[in-house]
């Protein structure tokens, strides 16, 4: 459904000291460089999915209130990662790793606050194996007596 997704920050070097740990934490990599204006992340070049940026107001960046932007993650290890390399890199938690059974039985997600006040998170949903497909009986084909296919043989010649 969506294309990117952009935040503004103060200062895109500072803010990329922050999220190229982080993100490499999830897999995903700068894949757009157009400093000091703006870096691109995503896991390939034609998908920059995530931004950061100065505001084209050239105003104070600020986090909206209720607004996060949330990563998905390839394991429960993954996320763990995302949220230990994100307080390392100076920013502040805003909910630890662990299930989040209000979001669903299956979700897993840590929460952080990035330099600029950036509400980001990592989430992981195990989904369940698909269900195994019941055995159809196999179809029996009547098989015609031996004498009417002599009979149909006869026939043809």
């Amino acid at each position: 459904m969506l294309h990117h997704v952009s935040v503004g920050v103060r200062d895109v070097a500072r803010a990329a000291t922050f999220y190229d740990p982080v993100l490499k934490a999830l897999g995903y990599k700068r894949v757009m460089d157009y400093s000091p204006g703006a870096i691109a992340y995503g896991e390939s070049k034609d998908k920059p999915e995530f931004w950061i940026g100065l505001p084209h107001d050239q105003g104070i960046p600020n986090g909206g209130n209720g607004t996060h932007v949330s990563f998905a993650a390839k394991s429960k290890s993954a996320v763990n990662k995302f949220h230990d390399a994100a307080l390392r890199a100076g920013g502040s938690n805003n909910g630890e790793p662990g299930p989040r059974p209000d979001y669903g039985p299956a979700y897993y997600g840590a929460f952080i606050f990035d330099l600029d006040g950036n509400k980001i998170e990592a989430t992981y949903i195990a989904m369940p194996a698909p269900a195994k497909a019941a055995k159809k009986p196999a179809r029996k084909v009547k098989k015609a007596p031996a004498k009417k296919k002599a009979k149909k043989k006869a026939k043809r010649r």
